[in-house]
């Protein structure tokens, strides 16, 4: 893997779309032997993690196969949308488990290139970390490895940026899919808002 300099590591974490939203992750400091290689990343990673991408990569491929055949397949669509509905919450609660209040931290912005996140540790610009990112209300769990790309302090607290390390592809999609989501509601929100301010 090539040494990528700060400069270029800030190119990476800006590179993709980003959102402001309010998250749990996970953070436990990780040394530099610890994330040599992908192949040890893969090997750590928690089950529940693995199937949870899984079953999101296949509700996916399986709603887009559906949606080709037209307004026939509106009601198998709701079907199966409830079925999976009920997967959810019960993949929900078993990554809920994973989520550590000892290693716990808010996390303020997500995307594709990394997260930002307020924590009271203090942790150096190069620092490596292994993350557990709960967007649970997305049915969302990712889990990775950062680097400390960026640090700013406020009182007793520090904002880092966080770029990824290592993450698997169908993860990194999961993130830039749910950001997109998270934007669209948001904007929808907004849009409400506004409605509700011009009817007064």
């Amino acid at each position: 893997m090539t040494a990528l300099s700060l400069e270029q590591k800030l190119a990476q974490y800006h590179e993709f779309f980003a959102i402001e939203h309010d998250f749990s992750v996970n953070i436990t400091p990780i040394d530099k032997h610890q994330a040599s290689s992908f192949e040890g990343f893969m090997a750590k990673m928690p089950m529940p993690f693995k199937l949870a991408t899984e079953m999101n990569s296949i509700d996916q491929s399986a709603l887009r196969s559906l949606q080709s055949l037209g307004s026939s397949a509106s009601q198998l669509v709701s079907f199966l949308n409830q079925q999976s509905q009920k997967i959810d919450l019960l993949v929900g609660y078993i990554l809920s488990q994973q989520d550590e209040i000892q290693h716990r931290h808010q996390g303020v912005k997500f995307g594709g290139g990394g997260i930002k996140v307020i924590a009271a540790m203090a942790f150096d610009v190069g620092q490596l970390l292994e993350l557990k990112i709960f967007l649970i209300e997305n049915n969302c769990a990712i889990y990775c490895y950062g680097e400390v790309i960026a640090v700013e302090s406020a009182n007793e607290l520090f904002a880092y940026k966080v770029t990824f390390h290592f993450i698997r592809e169908e993860d990194r999609e999961i993130l830039v899919r749910t950001s997109l989501h998270e934007q669209s509601k948001q904007l929808q929100k907004l849009a409400k808002l506004r409605k509700q301010e011009s009817e007064r």
